[in-house]
């Protein structure tokens, strides 16, 4: 009998045993959840991802809180599905949280359809379910938003119009100027016929809203691809806002209106916002202080 392939059997289950104890015990665990909303009458879905630590000991530990939005035509699982920023709640011991926002609601409440509360729902709605069903910091300076294109615009519109929820906003390739996006289809749904009612374009076009960002204390973070269409009206933002001395970090990385770009953009507003909340008292890991 060979002996060296008699005893295979032996080593192969020791490298298993090897192999197995020294594999990560624990990983992020995502879940979808149902989000009631009052001011719409329905529930929406919504991908949240909690840290790998999360369910470790005794329970008691809590946790900031970053809401990812998606763009115009997406849906809550477009994060997870496109990019690994499920990796980022366990590297920065943060929950991730991604609402539905409608496929064209600009995250509004709109004045011009009535079943359109966009606002309400993610900025307030959203925010009290998920503190009162995970183990949140239940306050702004451990409270970030962001998001891409259309959810770049609605994070910065939610961020000002509840400076008390957010202390922490970024935008990723936002359409921070909606009036580059009349031909948008469905857009006038939510902001009316852009000829007749041109005033509200203006008012919410956060280009245009740059000044109340001034007194608002938000640790903010704006990034757009150089190839990106909305590039321009980013700069432009970025302009007003050193203008106004307004602290903010803003970036041009190449890349488009992509998810490579997006999926690698993440990783750094992840960043930014955890290291924010350190530095607003949050004892998280070590590497951040």
């Amino acid at each position: 009998m060979n002996k060296a392939r008699a005893f295979r059997p032996l080593r192969v289950f020791w490298l298993f045993l090897v192999v197995f104890f020294s594999a990560p015990a624990w990983a992020f665990q995502t879940k979808i959840v149902s989000i009631p909303s009052a001011a719409m009458h329905r529930a929406f879905d919504a991908t949240v991802v909690l840290p790998a630590d999360y369910g470790r000991g005794n329970g008691t530990t809590r946790y900031p809180v970053v809401y990812v939005l998606h763009g115009s035509g997406g849906n809550y699982a477009d994060w997870t599905s496109n990019t690994q920023i499920g990796k980022l709640a366990d590297r920065y011991h943060v929950i991730l949280v991604m609402p539905d926002g409608g496929h064209e609601s600009w995250y509004i409440d709109s004045p011009f359809d009535q079943a359109s509360r966009y606002e309400t729902y993610i900025g307030t709605e959203v925010v009290s379910w998920i503190d009162t069903h995970f183990r949140t910091i239940a306050t702004r300076q451990t409270r970030a938003i962001t998001g891409l294109s259309m959810g770049g615009f609605g994070a910065l519109r939610i961020a000002l119009d509840r400076q008390d929820t957010f202390g922490a906003a970024g935008s990723i390739s936002g359409a921070v100027d909606p009036r580059n996006s009349e031909d948008e289809p469905g857009i006038d749904r939510v902001f009316g016929n852009p000829a007749h009612h041109a005033d509200f374009w203006t008012r919410n076009a956060i280009v245009e809203d740059a000044s109340n960002f001034e007194h608002a204390h938000i640790a903010l973070t704006i990034d757009c691809g150089v190839s990106d269409f909305f590039v321009q009206s980013n700069r432009t933002l970025h302009e007003k806002l050193i203008a106004l001395g307004v602290p903010h970090d803003y970036a041009e990385r190449p890349g488009g209106h992509t998810w490579t770009y997006w999926s690698n953009s993440i990783r750094y507003q992840v960043l930014f916002f955890a290291t924010a909340f350190h530095q607003n008292g949050w004892h998280g890991p070590a590497h951040l202080a």
